[in-house]
């Protein structure tokens, strides 16, 4: 079986939320941190549509894409917290979904009877991570809605674990 290649357009607009992940801290300008949350958001989509328009959908895409998400996310709500713009608890509750998704990945690729399980992008974990970075946004552009977008997020990460859980289920079983 031939190995797929990580040199593809959509792979590289993935990989550029990483860089993004690693510029986030060094900036101190509000503007250019919301800059970019816009452009990680961009590049969320952007990815996705040059995969499936040019023919370029791979399951190594399929990785990248929420691995350079969770990164990008991650990264951000640590930035708030280490300037104290986020609490301990609303860093959890930022972060939650996305480390238990993580933890869970990369858990079942180290069993054997799992490893089958296509980790797809689901509707739920979409939302939640459009979602999370409009209340990261928020943090800089109306930072009374952080709290009360914090929850919201916490919600809809519930929702979206629910619902990976559920697929990873019914993926089990049919498996």
């Amino acid at each position: 079986m031939a190995r797929e290649t990580i040199a593809t357009l959509p792979n590289a607009v993935s990989l550029s939320r990483l860089g993004m992940a690693a510029a986030f801290p060094m900036l101190d300008d509000p503007e250019a941190r919301l800059l970019l949350i816009a452009a990680a958001g961009a590049t969320d989509f952007l990815d996705g549509y040059l995969a499936r328009t040019r023919g370029e959908s791979t399951r190594l895409g399929a990785l990248i894409d929420p691995i350079a998400d969770r990164c990008f996310v991650l990264v951000a709500v640590l930035v708030l917290w280490a300037d104290d713009t986020a609490t301990p608890a609303q860093l959890i509750a930022l972060s939650i979904r996305d480390l238990v998704v993580m933890v869970a990945f990369f858990a079942t690729r180290g069993v054997a009877m799992f490893r089958d399980f296509g980790f797809t992008a689901r509707p739920a974990g979409k939302v939640a991570t459009v979602l999370q970075l409009a209340v990261l946004a928020t943090a800089y552009l109306y930072p009374p809605a952080f709290a009360p977008g914090v929850i919201a997020v916490a919600a809809v990460s519930l929702v979206a674990l629910g619902d990976y859980g559920l697929a990873f289920w019914r993926g089990r079983r049919a498996a």
